[in-house]
Protein backbone atom coordinates (compact mmCIF):
# COMPACT_ATOMS: atom_id res chain seq x y z
CA UNK A 1 0.00 0.00 0.00
CA UNK A 2 1.18 3.04 -1.29
CA UNK A 3 0.45 6.22 0.26
CA UNK A 4 1.16 9.90 -0.71
CA UNK A 5 0.28 13.14 0.20
CA UNK A 6 0.08 16.42 -1.61
CA UNK A 7 -0.84 20.50 -0.48
CA UNK A 8 -2.19 22.20 -2.83
CA UNK A 9 -4.16 25.68 -3.53
CA UNK A 10 -7.03 25.98 -4.69
CA UNK A 11 -6.63 27.39 -7.46
CA UNK A 12 -3.59 24.31 -8.16
CA UNK A 13 -6.47 21.84 -8.06
CA UNK A 14 -7.41 19.91 -11.11
CA UNK A 15 -11.72 19.42 -12.01
CA UNK A 16 -11.05 16.05 -11.22
CA UNK A 17 -9.33 16.68 -7.97
CA UNK A 18 -11.78 19.29 -7.02
CA UNK A 19 -14.92 16.77 -7.84
CA UNK A 20 -13.26 13.93 -5.92
CA UNK A 21 -12.63 16.26 -2.49
CA UNK A 22 -16.32 17.65 -2.56
CA UNK A 23 -18.13 13.91 -3.42
CA UNK A 24 -16.05 12.47 -0.48
CA UNK A 25 -17.05 15.95 1.95
CA UNK A 26 -20.33 15.11 0.53
CA UNK A 27 -20.39 11.36 1.01
CA UNK A 28 -19.15 11.35 4.71
CA UNK A 29 -20.41 14.80 6.02
CA UNK A 30 -23.97 14.86 4.56
CA UNK A 31 -25.25 11.30 3.62
CA UNK A 32 -23.03 9.30 6.10
CA UNK A 33 -23.82 11.72 9.03
CA UNK A 34 -27.30 12.66 7.27
CA UNK A 35 -26.41 15.72 8.35
CA UNK A 36 -27.90 18.79 5.59
CA UNK A 37 -25.42 21.71 5.64
CA UNK A 38 -23.89 23.91 3.17
CA UNK A 39 -19.86 22.33 2.81
CA UNK A 40 -18.97 24.72 -0.15
CA UNK A 41 -18.89 27.98 2.51
CA UNK A 42 -16.17 30.09 0.32
CA UNK A 43 -13.37 29.31 2.46
CA UNK A 44 -11.81 27.00 -0.58
CA UNK A 45 -10.60 29.67 -2.07
CA UNK A 46 -8.12 30.62 0.29
CA UNK A 47 -7.13 27.39 2.24
CA UNK A 48 -4.59 24.83 1.08
CA UNK A 49 -6.58 21.00 0.37
CA UNK A 50 -3.95 18.54 1.83
CA UNK A 51 -4.92 15.12 -0.48
CA UNK A 52 -3.86 11.49 0.76
CA UNK A 53 -3.54 9.13 -1.88
CA UNK A 54 -3.62 5.16 -1.35
CA UNK A 55 -2.45 3.61 -4.50
CA UNK A 56 -3.60 6.46 -6.63
CA UNK A 57 -7.26 6.67 -4.64
CA UNK A 58 -7.83 9.38 -2.66
CA UNK A 59 -8.70 8.13 0.59
CA UNK A 60 -8.23 10.95 2.90
CA UNK A 61 -8.23 15.08 2.62
CA UNK A 62 -8.16 17.87 5.21
CA UNK A 63 -8.87 21.53 4.82
CA UNK A 64 -5.95 23.73 6.05
CA UNK A 65 -7.15 27.87 6.69
CA UNK A 66 -4.94 30.50 7.31
CA UNK A 67 -5.79 32.52 10.14
CA UNK A 68 -8.76 34.59 10.58
CA UNK A 69 -10.68 32.79 8.25
CA UNK A 70 -12.46 30.62 10.31
CA UNK A 71 -10.89 30.95 13.73
CA UNK A 72 -7.95 33.81 14.86
CA UNK A 73 -5.93 31.10 14.84
CA UNK A 74 -4.74 28.61 11.62
CA UNK A 75 -6.93 25.64 11.22
CA UNK A 76 -7.38 22.43 10.18
CA UNK A 77 -10.76 21.54 9.03
CA UNK A 78 -12.93 18.87 6.48
CA UNK A 79 -11.38 16.02 8.20
CA UNK A 80 -12.31 13.13 6.25
CA UNK A 81 -11.10 9.84 5.03
CA UNK A 82 -12.88 7.34 2.42
CA UNK A 83 -15.10 4.91 4.93
CA UNK A 84 -12.97 1.83 3.08
CA UNK A 85 -9.80 3.13 3.92
CA UNK A 86 -11.38 3.58 8.08
CA UNK A 87 -9.43 1.42 10.53
CA UNK A 88 -5.98 1.55 8.85
CA UNK A 89 -4.25 4.08 10.95
CA UNK A 90 -4.98 6.48 7.88
CA UNK A 91 -7.11 9.00 9.87
CA UNK A 92 -4.03 9.57 12.71
CA UNK A 93 -1.54 9.88 10.23
CA UNK A 94 -3.16 12.09 7.54
CA UNK A 95 -4.05 14.16 10.77
CA UNK A 96 -0.20 13.99 11.63
CA UNK A 97 0.45 15.17 8.29
CA UNK A 98 -2.08 17.72 8.40
CA UNK A 99 0.09 19.59 10.79
CA UNK A 100 3.53 19.38 9.78
CA UNK A 101 1.57 20.93 6.55
CA UNK A 102 0.07 23.81 8.60
CA UNK A 103 3.55 23.97 10.40
CA UNK A 104 5.18 24.27 6.60
CA UNK A 105 2.74 26.55 5.21
CA UNK A 106 1.69 29.06 7.49
CA UNK A 107 5.16 28.44 9.89
CA UNK A 108 3.00 29.00 13.03
CA UNK A 109 1.00 28.44 15.83
CA UNK A 110 -1.39 26.97 17.37
CA UNK A 111 -3.51 25.55 15.48
CA UNK A 112 -7.42 25.73 16.48
CA UNK A 113 -9.86 23.08 15.30
CA UNK A 114 -13.60 22.64 15.87
CA UNK A 115 -14.34 18.85 16.12
CA UNK A 116 -17.06 16.89 16.82
CA UNK A 117 -17.10 15.98 20.18
CA UNK A 118 -17.27 12.39 20.17
CA UNK A 119 -13.46 12.78 18.51
CA UNK A 120 -12.27 14.67 21.22
CA UNK A 121 -9.84 11.54 22.78
CA UNK A 122 -8.54 11.36 19.32
CA UNK A 123 -7.63 14.48 18.93
CA UNK A 124 -6.25 14.97 22.33
CA UNK A 125 -3.66 11.97 21.18
CA UNK A 126 -2.66 14.48 18.76
CA UNK A 127 -1.82 16.99 21.14
CA UNK A 128 -5.39 19.03 21.44
CA UNK A 129 -6.61 20.02 24.42
CA UNK A 130 -10.32 21.21 25.15
CA UNK A 131 -11.21 24.69 24.50
CA UNK A 132 -14.49 26.05 25.65
CA UNK A 133 -17.99 24.12 26.11
CA UNK A 134 -19.49 22.00 23.39
CA UNK A 135 -21.88 23.54 20.81
CA UNK A 136 -24.74 21.61 18.21
CA UNK A 137 -23.69 22.48 14.70
CA UNK A 138 -25.89 21.44 11.93
CA UNK A 139 -26.69 18.89 14.66
CA UNK A 140 -23.88 17.63 16.03
CA UNK A 141 -22.21 18.20 18.72
CA UNK A 142 -19.10 19.86 18.95
CA UNK A 143 -15.88 21.28 20.86
CA UNK A 144 -13.38 23.76 20.42
CA UNK A 145 -9.76 22.21 20.67
CA UNK A 146 -6.47 24.04 20.30
CA UNK A 147 -2.90 22.41 19.67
Amino acid sequence: MKTTYFIKTFNELTNIELYQILQLRSEVFVVEQNCVFQDIDNKDQQSYHHLCYVDGTLAGYTRLLPAGLSYQEISIGRVVSVPAFRGMGLGKELMQKSIEACEKVFEETPIRIGAQQHLSKFYNSLGFIESGEPYDEDGILHIEMIR
